[in-house]
């Protein structure tokens, strides 16, 4: 394919671009930049690809449409079959996570958050270096989300396949969603959904109505649905409305939903920030097409990696509420790694 070879003559001469397919579609589209100039917008009102980090503090960073060239082009998948058997259980990483998970439930239960949701970076050595194959890899396994590859020489190379939007607009109609709780996916057999799970999507929801109400003309939710990503299962529950406000404020008021720092958002993000031991940088940020063809459509930064001196960054967390149980939580990242770990 064209697109291929477009990543890979931008990867060797250093230039900016993002590839990316949207859920349930065939169609991959890229802004290959002309320059290799780091743009950003605090403001959000370029038109092009942003790339906005979880520390709203920081700035976005965008692939401008004026600045780049759009192609896009019809992909054809190829199944991956995606049985391996993948040995995460490192002991280190266990101790540190759970004692994490431990303080995050001490905050709990002392009535200093409502949900935290605590993460956790893992190292692993590459053999090959092959970016492009880890993309195919990703469009043939996660039909289902909005998958992409985005380089810029001055911060780096991702690339994820995540299964939560954060924003669909058309004009004043919105889409987003409430998206919580894992389990792994076993064929034939339905998921038990414990009180934990369900509580932590319900927060999550009622959150997410509270604060977009006052933007809102009109907004309303759906039946929470158990929705599959790859070998993992989620709840989820559809949200839409129409807006009075600006984008800008739709997006600024959701971002960082509780779904990837907790509640309440500023005592949650500021224990985030004080007690996870590495910067999260762009994971549980938010990308996509930002006032491109007079729409916006931007996904949360799950199940990605970065991909830094021959070595796999993988960003893995979960939701910790008063019923979570540390060893749990723990497997939990266990499972959300693999689906990273086994596109490389």
């Amino acid at each position: 394919m064209t697109i291929f070879k477009n990543i890979e003559s931008s990867l060797n001469n250093n230039l900016p671009f993002v590839c990316y397919r949207k859920p349930n579609e065939n169609m991959i589209s890229c802004f290959f930049q002309h320059d290799d100039i780091l743009h950003s917008d605090k403001n959000l009102n370029t038109s092009g690809f942003i790339f906005a980090p979880f520390d709203d503090s920081d700035v976005p960073i965008i692939i401008p449409k004026e600045n780049s060239r759009f192609i896009q082009e019809i992909y054809s998948e190829t199944k991956s079959k995606n049985n391996i058997n993948l040995n995460l259980n490192s002991l280190t990483f266990k101790e540190k996570h759970v004692n994490l998970i431990k303080k995050g439930i001490e905050a709990i239960y002392n009535k200093e958050l409502e949900k935290v949701v605590l993460t956790r970076k893992e190292i692993v050595s590459l053999e090959k270096n092959k970016p492009v194959e880890f993309f195919k890899n990703l469009l043939n396994s996660y039909e289902s989300a909005f998958v992409y590859i985005w380089f810029h020489p001055k911060i780096g190379l991702w690339l994820g396949a995540t299964p939560e939007t954060l924003i669909k607009t058309n004009n004043k109609n919105f889409e987003t969603m409430s998206l919580a709780g894992t389990l792994p996916f076993q064929k034939n057999i339905l998921p038990n959904w414990t009180t934990k799970e369900i509580e932590e999507q319900q927060l999550v929801t009622d959150y997410i109505i509270k604060k977009l109400s006052p933007l809102c003309k009109v907004i309303k939710s759906e039946k929470v649905e158990t929705v599959r990503a790859g070998k993992l299962l989620h709840l989820k529950t559809k949200i839409n409305g129409t807006l009075e406000a600006p984008i800008s404020k739709l997006i600024n008021t959701l971002h960082p939903t509780p779904a990837v720092c907790g509640l309440p958002k500023e005592m949650s993000r500021k224990f985030i920030l004080e007690n996870e031991c590495y910067k999260r940088t762009f994971y549980t940020g938010y990308l996509g097409e930002l006032n491109f063809l007079k729409k916006t459509e931007l996904y949360v930064n799950l199940r990605c990696m970065e991909i830094k001196d021959s070595k796999a960054l993988i960003y893995v967390g979960g939701g910790i509420t008063k019923d979570s149980l540390s060893e749990n939580e723990w497997i939990e990242t266990v499972e959300k790694s693999k689906t990273m770990k086994r596109v490389l």
